[in-house]
């Protein structure tokens, strides 16, 4: 269906509306749409409502086809006019705030898209284009075409590495003026090809697969001519050819390149293995097809092609790749995260294809390889960078958002059997062989209590009494707690102060928390059995994790013992403290380690059950100590692990762990609901978008499509292991998170009714 666009439309849809996109969009189907819909769609999920996203959608025609609302106008690609007269029309729109065009050669009229010129002349909004097509020794209308653009724009995006050099040593382009950002990808977990065969009905195939849209220069006739001495050593084989032809190509030559491809099939008596899926193929459903391939085949023929959506999707989709040489897989697929094959050259790709079908070794690096390197290219991450681009040029908001994930429990579930929570995994997979820990099985039973408190389910009181009768077995007659249990035969590390004060709050939290009268009963059974035992710790962090426990039980069941025992550990903290604290040192050690925050927490929980002023005010001074240290242009840096911070030495910043984010984000929500002191809360908020790609590396730390969280932000990488201890420290921040959001709605809603009283 096509329509007018109405002039009057485009103010009326304005009130809340920030970022706007010049560009093609769907329906019309091109690569670019894609593109922009899939980057205003992730910066809307993250951003919005405080940053909407608009479109002013290029069209061939007058017409327009039936766009959504995210549509504010269209613009005409041959019609000069229409440029300039959408150009007043956004200067005079208060909403937006910035423009960002994606660029195309053959997108805009004139000769090279010469029509965006006098646009952005007239545009007085600040504005970014981003290259998708940059070419290297351009004549010197192109030349002069691009360097007007530029220079007119206050920011330029590219998609590769190599097209920074190309602007700037073929255009002149200053290089202080582009960024860097990779084309983005779906989330999508790596998983093999076999569940996905299935749903296609491939089982038994070794499947090779490609998509796009179909036209001459894409070059598929050369893997097609690859095929028969393939086929004659893999009879089993079959080629997806996923994709419509071309609107442009098909525009001026119908079907004629496609029936081309079919006969040359039927010359090579490939009908058996070769599948034309000539169709639109929805979105999650291409991602299946590419996920049940056993290679990814690239056959592109344009040399200096700098950017391809479809490539970036096979490897997103942890597939190993065949490409033609290319000037953009020659970037992407370097360090064997693909293998290049030579342009035209059947035999090249049939001998390539042919060792990665009979190396599954091989094959599985190459797909691991691909699979981490995009982490950093899917969409919130990249939505996320187009943001702080914008951000230099006018401040739009902040970089941090109260939109948080679906509490999801699945990585928690995958990790754990019969008998408790597993403590390590390889990338998502339990490693049985390191077997189980206290410290983890503790963790794991207080994010179960209070998923079960804060949802008000039911809900996994399996994993809870899996949880507590792990707890259970490792607990001593004498109430110490073994640490870690291998197999049956088998039980070590007879004792960690630390997973024994980890213990002790778990079992706390789960007395006062739990909805199940047996799981409350057999909880408190083994919190009294321990109880004398945590006189006896000595470690800080054990004394911290003690007092949590020791506050939660004398809540659900006060007495002097227990509130004595509360002043004798935080006492013990505010000796600490005093010992090693000086004016520039406001800590209770000499050292900054992991999991800090637990320690201000603890104070902070021991006023609460006390009221001793002490308590609050150490809590404060060295939460606020701790926060400084880790504020750093407007980012969490966690301490590193590598080296930690020591008194008088420099701090690591590397190898950043997810517990210290939770840590942060619960001491720093406990202390907002203790004082009542808001900016506590906006820097929990900060801590926890760590987790959301707020870090030095702009990375996600938490999967979205697995439940699980990495194991570490490095210096130029992620952990990309997802182990037990990762997992709930990220869950057990997202719970408080949760609680935290229903207990301000709820004070908000309460406030709201005493001025509506008022009123009356």
């Amino acid at each position: 269906m096509k329509r007018k666009m109405k002039k009057e439309l485009f103010r009326e849809n304005l009130e809340k509306l920030r970022t706007c996109f010049l560009c093609t969009f769907p329906p019309r189907d091109c690569g670019i749409a894609s593109f922009t819909n899939d980057l205003s769609t992730a910066m809307d999920r993250r951003f919005n409502p405080k940053l909407k996203s608009s479109v002013i959608a290029m069209n061939e025609e007058e017409n327009q086809f039936d766009y959504t609302d995210k549509v504010i106008s269209n613009m005409t690609k041959d019609d000069i006019e229409h440029y300039l007269e959408t150009a007043k029309r956004i200067n005079e729109s208060e909403n937006i705030k910035i423009v960002c065009i994606q660029h195309e050669f053959g997108l805009f009229g004139g000769e090279y898209g010469a029509f965006l010129i006098p646009f952005l002349e007239i545009l007085k909004k600040p504005k970014v284009v981003v290259f998708h097509t940059v070419l290297p020794e351009p004549d010197d209308t192109r030349r002069k075409i691009v360097k007007a653009i530029a220079s007119r724009v206050s920011a330029i995006i590219v998609i590769a590495k190599k097209a920074i050099d190309i602007l700037e040593n073929d255009y002149g382009i200053e290089k202080e003026k582009i960024h860097l950002v990779h084309h983005g990808i779906p989330n999508v977990q790596y998983q093999n090809q076999e569940k996905f065969k299935e749903k296609f009905g491939l089982q038994n195939k070794i499947v090779l697969s490609t998509h796009g849209l179909i036209s001459r220069g894409k070059g598929i006739e050369y893997s097609i001519k690859a095929l028969p001495s393939l086929v004659e050593k893999y009879p089993n084989l079959l080629f997806l050819v996923i994709g419509e032809t071309h609107p442009f190509a098909s525009k001026e030559a119908g079907e004629d390149y496609r029936k081309e491809l079919e006969n040359l099939v039927r010359e090579l008596n490939l009908e058996n293995n070769v599948r034309f899926i000539n169709e639109y193929v929805p979105l999650k459903e291409l991602l299946e097809y590419i996920q049940a391939s056993d290679v990814y085949v690239f056959t592109n023929l344009e040399k200096a092609q700098i950017s391809s959506g479809t490539l970036c999707r096979a490897m997103g989709c942890g597939r190993a790749i065949v490409s033609t040489p290319i000037t953009y897989a020659e970037e992407l697929l370097a360090s064997n995260r693909g293998i290049l094959v030579e342009f035209k050259n059947p035999e090249s790709f049939t001998s390539t294809i042919d060792n990665l079908i009979s190396d599954p070794n091989l094959r599985k690096t190459i797909e691991k390889n691909a699979y981490f390197f995009t982490r950093q290219m899917i969409w919130s991450n990249v939505a996320l960078s187009y943001l702080k681009i914008f951000n230099k040029i006018v401040k739009l908001r902040k970089e941090i958002t109260e939109k948080l994930p679906k509490i999801k429990l699945d990585h928690l579930k995958r990790l754990t059997d019969s008998t408790g929570i597993i403590q390590f995994a390889k990338q998502t997979q339990p490693e049985m062989e390191y077997g189980y820990t206290l410290d983890d099985n503790s963790r794991a039973l207080i994010s179960i209590i209070l998923y079960q408190d804060i949802l008000k389910t039911g809900e996994c009181t399996e994993l809870t009494e899996n949880y507590l009768n792990f707890l259970k077995k490792l607990q001593e007659k004498d109430g110490y707690f073994k640490n870690q249990y291998k197999n049956k035969e088998e039980i070590t590390n007879p004792y960690s102060e630390d997973a024994f004060g980890r213990a002790i709050w778990a079992l706390g939290f789960t007395i006062n928390k739990s909805r199940n009268e047996n799981i409350t009963q057999k909880a408190k059974s083994m919190f009294i059995k321990s109880f004398l035992r945590i006189s006896e710790v000595k470690s800080p962090r054990a004394i911290a994790f003690s007092i949590k426990g020791l506050y939660y039980y004398y809540k659900k069941f006060p007495n002097r013992e227990t509130y004595l025992k509360i002043k004798e550990l935080a006492n013990r903290l505010i000796k600490l403290y005093e010992i090693e604290s000086s004016k520039d040192w406001q800590w209770f050690e000499s050292y900054l380690t992991y999991a800090n925050a637990k320690l201000p927490e603890s104070l902070f929980f021991a006023y609460r059950a006390t009221g001793d002023m002490r308590y609050l005010e150490t809590a404060k001074r060295t939460l606020k100590f701790l926060t400084d240290q880790m504020i750093i242009n407007g980012k969490f840096n966690l301490i590193g692990q590598r080296g930690w911070f020591i008194k008088n030495n420099e701090r690591a910043f590397f190898d950043q762990q997810p517990i210290d984010a939770s840590a942060m984000v619960q001491a720093l929500l406990t202390a907002h609901f203790t004082t009542g002191n808001k900016d506590y809360y906006d820097n929990a908020i900060l801590a926890f978008n760590w987790f959301l790609g707020h870090n030095h590396l702009n990375q996600m730390i938490y999967d979205e499509t697995t439940g699980g969280c990495f194991d570490g932000l490095g210096k130029n990488s992620l952990n990309f292991n997802q182990g037990a201890e990762s997992t709930i420290s990220y869950l057990i921040a997202r719970l408080f998170m949760e609680e935290s959001k229903k207990m301000k709605d709820k004070k908000e809603e309460n406030n709201k009714k005493v001025k509506d009283i008022s009123v009356l």
